[in-house]
């Protein structure tokens, strides 16, 4: 992705500062996140986008921090970026674990397992679930792997129970309160 098209994706000018760059980046991903979407077309289209905008978001940051574009960014060994991930993870600092898990060099089912374990303790199942789905595909016979995938799935779908019940309570509570009221 060459400089100006991670600009214009972010929606910012290539002049724009290190902070106006983390600022269209957040706003950015919380509207193409795929968790916000229910059938799979949706998600897989929003996970393309939301790829296209994590390397957007790289390129216009090592830009605006004044580093040559396409030099690594923080890279770090992948024991070290696990390493630190677990620490923060340990401290609930959820979103830190994942900025640092991020920046590794490479990814093992280890990695994937961890940012497994981060996304599921920030709530976001569906893309938690891909994450333990590759530490499986990488050890087929690792249990903790396996059992992450299962946590994630069932968390999936007592989600989406959750939100089905909440949306019947709250359209028969609607129903109730303006047919009561026209009576």
């Amino acid at each position: 992705m060459n400089r100006l098209n991670s600009f214009e994706l972010l929606g910012l000018p290539c002049t724009a500062t290190e902070q106006q760059v983390r600022q269209a980046y957040h706003t950015k991903v919380k509207a193409c996140h795929p968790d916000q979407f229910h059938d799979g077309q949706s998600q897989q289209k929003a996970q393309e986008q939301l790829i296209q905008l994590n390397l957007a978001y790289e390129e216009a940051l090592r830009v605006s921090m004044g580093h040559q574009p396409g030099a690594p960014l923080n890279v770090l060994s992948a024991e070290e970026a696990k390493r630190l991930a677990v620490k923060l993870m340990e401290q609930r600092r959820y979103e830190s674990a994942l900025l640092q898990l991020s920046h590794a060099e490479t990814r093992d089912d280890e990695w994937y397992y961890i940012h497994g374990t981060l996304l599921m303790n920030m709530h976001q199942y569906g893309t938690a679930h891909q994450s333990f789905r590759e530490a499986v595909r990488m050890q087929p016979n690792n249990r903790a792997y396996r059992q992450g995938a299962l946590d994630a799935a069932v968390a999936i779908k007592r989600h989406q129970k959750l939100r089905y019940r909440v949306a019947d309570w709250a359209g028969s509570f609607f129903h109730r309160s303006y047919g009561q009221g026209k009576k």
